[in-house]
């Protein structure tokens, strides 16, 4: 357990002192629809609705004092109409070269990015394969061969395109789903899950052009409960599954085992994101019921789940990602914020 997983679970007894507090808040002048860390930790990148695209500085929570908590970020790169329509999704390449962002104008942007200047370089690649709102993303990246593969999902067509972004073309496509892509998660370089409308779940080998697992609403005795699929995430040792629906349930199955753990409910409307701690130790997930819970792994999966409020927005939360190494999240929402939380300092 790291120094940050451990330090809470020390003070689990102590509610306030287990509250996440707001660090850093951007506002905009539309909902926030996106997130994510650059693999470092010391960036991280937000799209609105406005189709402002930025990058901020990660601060160092540890120097922070009490009046400097909730002031808004560094921002390092600000792109106004960054597409012609919502910024839906974005994405960091596992070395951090690339940042990819997704749109309801039904294209994908990636741009090369210097890890010494903060500043996104080059000319932009702009695909244009898909024919509705581009939802969700994820890089399938190859450090021995250097190849960067994208994947992208979303409403239209049904269909999952993956890119090599070298040559900047889509050169696969996976079909299958039956409604529109609401989530991908990739856990290592050649496979990722997808979560769709459709109410199922999909596992994809780009080494095959089929499925190679699915989840859907008749595996082991309706496990998805007829409800469209929202989120999913796979924990970092291709273990575990969790998957966020539309009726407010979280599923948890057991991908080697292929079975379903549990069922639970910590959210009492829809569920938008679902994300494993670095460590797989805790879960955190978001809901159009404005709240962020976070739910303790630690023990039986198969047991009753705690689940905790760590933080609150005035509106619908939409998304969540955690930093890489340190015990703290982003969430943005409809509130027209991404905000930063962490631990209060000692």
């Amino acid at each position: 357990m790291n120094t940050e997983e451990s330090d809470l679970t020390m003070r689990e007894s102590d509610t306030e002192r287990s509250q996440f507090v707001p660090v850093t808040t951007i506002s905009d002048s539309q909902a926030i629809r996106c997130v994510d860390f650059h693999p470092n930790g010391r960036l991280y990148a937000v799209g609105s609705n406005s189709k402002t695209f930025r990058i901020c500085q990660y601060p160092q929570l540890s120097k922070l004092r009490p009046g400097q908590l909730n002031c808004p970020p560094s921002v390092l790169c600000k792109r106004t109409k960054h597409h012609r329509g919502s910024i839906y999704c974005t994405c960091w390449s596992s070395d951090g070269e690339l940042i990819a962002t997704g749109s309801n104008d039904k294209t994908i942007k990636y741009m090369r990015f210097n890890n010494d200047t903060n500043q996104m370089v080059g000319h932009e690649v702009e695909l244009n394969m898909h024919d509705g709102t581009v939802r969700d993303m994820c890089f399938l990246d190859n450090q021995s061969t250097k190849s960067r593969l994208l994947v992208s999902g979303g409403a239209g067509d049904c269909k999952i395109y993956v890119t090599d972004c070298v040559t900047g073309m889509p050169f696969q496509m996976f079909s299958g789903h039956t409604g529109h892509i609401s989530s991908l998660y990739s856990w290592n370089h050649s496979m990722f899950v997808s979560g769709s409308q459709d109410q199922t779940i999909r596992f994809w080998d780009i080494r095959v052009n089929v499925a190679v697992n699915s989840f859907d609403q008749e595996f082991k005795g309706g496990a998805l409960q007829n409800s469209p699929v929202t989120a999913v995430s796979v924990d970092p040792t291709g273990r575990l599954l969790v998957s966020g629906h539309s009726d407010s349930a979280c599923v948890l199955f057991d991908i080697r085992g292929n079975r379903l753990i549990q069922r639970f409910y910590p959210h009492n409307a829809e569920i938008r994101c679902v994300r494993f701690s670095p460590s797989a130790y805790y879960m955190l997930t978001c809901s159009y019921d404005n709240t962020i819970k976070l739910t303790d792994l630690q023990g039986d999966l198969a047991n009753e789940l705690s689940s905790v409020l760590v933080a609150k927005h005035k509106d619908k939360a939409i998304t969540i990602r955690w930093h890489p190494t340190e015990f703290s999240f982003i969430s943005t929402s409809a509130d027209k914020t991404a905000t930063l939380w962490a631990l209060p300092p000692p």
